[in-house]
């Protein structure tokens, strides 16, 4: 063997030597991102950040929420797809994880995104829907709601997270069982939708508890129904859109992802991590503010029910058909 020869196996074998460590590393060993691929103020934001500060805890390192808004959450759940599967980038986020890709096929696009991309980590929580109306509007009852919108077919305008979105889909449910037209005015995000319906630009929307029930206790909202199957303990005097007559049933849920083929020794460490994060009880304080309470699911128990769920979505959306924002 020559000397270069030698002195060039010894660099490489120091250099894999190197890597190998780099590897092997223990994880995390640097900061986390937390993407929400919607804008400040909704359900996953009013979820996220506290969650992010309470992994921040656990893992002893930093953890960003990162809102990476755009095309009904579209933009953010793709840049998380598409990133390097290694524990470092998670998404936040609601059932248009499962809706979208069926919305691309009904109109006949190549998916955004696709639920395959994606491997699950957790469930955080669960929670109906529920139907809010500016409180300077006149009805008190989705039976005087949907009368008027029975006589003015098209004048009433119901605010959404997005077109086929996580608020646009139960209303869209309402208005196909209760056989009325509203007009639609989709925003980027939850908290966008609640800023129109405050001003006044729609006059309701199907909310998710989180951003909706500070302005319920304000008496700027006014609540007619909830979508649960059950009364929401947080709001025990608002019925059910079944009690009404109408056969509604929708959850927003929150979810935890990461992309496929994220190594599983990465998967554990974020599972109990997630697992402890939401035991956390600052966390746990800050999901009772927006009366939203934790309804955790690890990974494996998530992933059967997403699979349900989304079947069941799947269908609702092909039930909607094609909608274009009026």
């Amino acid at each position: 063997m020559t000397r270069s020869l030698a002195i060039t196996l010894a660099i490489l074998s120091v250099l894999g030597a190197g890597n190998s460590s780099s590897a092997d590393e223990a994880f995390p060993s640097r900061a986390v991102t937390i993407v929400n691929p919607f804008p400040p103020g909704g359900q996953a934001d009013l979820t996220g950040r506290p969650l992010a500060a309470a992994l921040e805890r656990i893992l002893k390192q930093p953890v960003v929420l990162v809102n990476k808004a755009g095309a009904a959450g579209a933009v953010g759940m793709q840049s998380v797809a598409v990133a390097k599967p290694d524990g470092y980038t998670l998404v936040i986020t609601v059932p248009a994880i499962s809706t979208l890709p069926e919305v691309d096929k009904l109109f006949g696009r190549t998916p955004t995104i696709t639920r395959e991309q994606f491997a699950p980590l957790a469930r955080i929580n669960a929670d109906p829907c529920i139907l809010v109306v500016n409180a300077d509007q006149p009805w008190r009852s989705v039976k005087e709601l949907i009368d008027d919108a029975r006589r003015r077919p098209g004048e009433i305008t119901f605010a959404s997270s997005g077109i086929y979105g996580a608020s646009h889909v139960p209303m869209e449910m309402l208005l196909q069982a209760a056989g009325v037209k509203m007009r639609h005015l989709p925003t980027a995000g939850g908290g966008p939708a609640t800023t129109a319906v405050l001003g006044g630009h729609a006059q309701l929307w199907c909310s998710t508890t989180g951003p909706a029930a500070p302005h319920v206790k304000s008496g700027k909202f006014r609540a007619l129904a909830v979508t649960s199957a059950k009364r929401h303990p947080n709001f025990a005097d608002v019925p059910t859109l079944k009690e009404l007559g109408y056969d509604v049933e929708y959850y927003l849920w929150i979810g935890l992802f990461v992309p496929k083929n994220t190594p599983a020794p990465v998967m554990k460490a974020l599972r109990e991590a997630v697992r402890g994060a939401v035991e956390d009880p600052a966390f746990k304080s800050a999901l009772e503010k927006i009366q939203t309470p934790p309804a955790y699911l690890d990974a494996d128990e998530f992933r059967a029910w997403w699979d349900a769920d989304s079947a069941k979505l799947a269908e609702v959306i092909k039930r909607i058909g094609k909608v274009e924002a009026k």
